[in-house]
This record gives C-alpha cells, sequence and structure tokens, in this order.
C-alpha cells in the first residue's frame, strides 16, 4: 500500500473514532483491509457502552475478524488505527495473526491527551516493543504526524486531564 492509502484508511478509521465519540465510547476506530485494499471489518470502540473492559476498538474488531477469517487470510490483512495499540490490543493482534499495523497517532500522543484520566490508564509501551517479544513478524507502521490535527480534533474536549 503506498502512504496515500495509508492516509485514506487512517482517515477512515478517524471517521469510526468519530463516530465511537458520538455513540457515547472513547474516541476510537480501527479496521481491517485485505491485500486487495477492501475493506473487511469496521469497529468502534465499545468499552463503555458493553461495560466489557476488552472493548477497545482494535480487541473488538480482532474477536470478530478471528471468527470470521483464517489465520493465514489475517496473515495478508492491514489493520489501521487511529492510535497506536496498547498492549491488549497488540496481543489480540498478534494471536489473530494479523501482520500490518498502521497507525495515526503514538501511544505517548495518546497519554499526552488522556493524562491520568482514569478511562484510560495508558501504558508507556510501544506496540513494536510488544510484538518484538513476540515470534511473528509483524510490520508496523506509524506515526503519521501529518493527520495529528485531524485526530487530535475527534479528541478535543474530551478526556478530563488533569496533569
Amino acid at each position: 500500500m503506498s502512504k496515500k492509502d495509508h492516509l485514506y484508511y487512517l482517515r477512515r478509521a478517524n471517521e469510526i473514532a468519530k463516530n465511537s465519540r458520538e455513540h457515547g465510547n472513547t474516541p476510537f476506530g480501527a479496521l481491517l483491509v485485505d491485500k486487495d485494499g477492501n475493506i473487511l471489518l469496521e469497529q468502534e470502540n465499545i468499552e463503555i457502552s458493553t461495560g466489557d473492559c476488552t472493548g477497545h476498538a482494535e480487541a473488538s474488531l480482532m474477536r470478530r475478524a478471528s471468527q470470521k477469517y483464517s489465520k493465514e487470510f489475517l496473515a495478508e490483512c492491514t489493520l489501521y488505527t487511529t492510535f497506536e495499540p496498547c498492549v491488549m490490543c497488540s496481543g489480540a493482534i498478534y494471536w489473530g495473526n494479523v501482520r500490518t499495523v498502521v497507525y495515526g497517532l503514538t501511544e505517548k500522543e495518546l497519554l499526552n491527551q488522556t493524562g491520568n484520566d482514569k478511562q484510560n490508564p495508558t501504558f508507556d509501551l510501544s506496540c513494536r516493543e510488544v510484538f518484538k517479544k513476540g515470534q511473528k513478524d509483524i510490520t508496523v507502521i506509524g506515526p503519521f504526524n501529518e493527520l495529528k490535527d485531524e485526530i487530535l480534533k475527534t479528541h478535543e474536549g474530551y478526556w478530563g486531564k488533569s496533569d
């Protein structure tokens, strides 16, 4: 995929994040794209609306994807997400066998936005470090700082940040 393609899918993930916020959830979105560029699944964060602490967009997407597609098929897919996947979501991606992850902004940038908001006690651990400890080669592409303003606008005023 080209950079132009990555930007297209990341912007779509941000639209999903906006929908998530409108539905009363935290503003995160993810989508799964096959090797031909077809969007297979889209997923909002559902943690608040379902009361499921594992309801992050990426983990929820991987739960659905692993029920629908084989690990061999998922190995050729790409997961796009607005922010770098957290440790839990990185684990779901790893076990689901998706081999390419593209994200808009880093986990550190997310921490800058959320501060110590109890809704998002962010780890200071990049998905690259998580994947590096595993036995699979997972390509990680990101961040895309040219999308920073667009993605952060989706989070504007959401977090009860207190530093």
